[in-house]
């Protein structure tokens, strides 16, 4: 069985940081896609970073740009969020996506597994 573990999620004030992380079990995700999306009350599923291929290509949504940071250690089958300058509208349920070589990085369909989700309340 395959699953996706988040965990580092908070409160924390405007301007503050948060690392999020996401432990891997079942399968070796290190030729996988990964990627985190985030969920607002009241709204869709948005894309935030993703990091893909053995050569670790990047892509984030505009509204992170320069704040939050994707990484991996295949050796630990994880992935991390590093936020930084984190504002109020980035309160959201952070959900952690695996997907194979083929995932599209902003497309939720195209991630075959994803985490339970942790809790990142920004207050200002």
């Amino acid at each position: 069985q395959v699953t996706l573990v988040e965990s580092g999620g908070g409160l924390v004030q405007s301007g503050g940081s948060l690392r999020l992380s996401c432990a891997g079990a079942g399968r070796t995700f290190g030729s996988y896609g990964m990627g985190w999306f985030r969920q607002a009350p009241g709204q869709g599923r948005e894309f935030v970073a993703a990091i893909v291929g053995s050569d670790g290509r990047t892509t984030y949504a505009d509204s992170v740009v320069g704040r939050f940071t994707i990484s991996r250690d295949n050796g630990k089958n994880a992935v991390y969020l590093q936020m930084i300058s984190l504002k109020p509208e980035d309160t959201a349920v952070y959900y952690c996506a695996a997907g194979d070589s083929g995932v599209i990085p902003t497309e939720t369909r195209t991630y075959a597994y994803w985490g339970q989700g942790t809790q990142v309340t920004v207050s200002s």
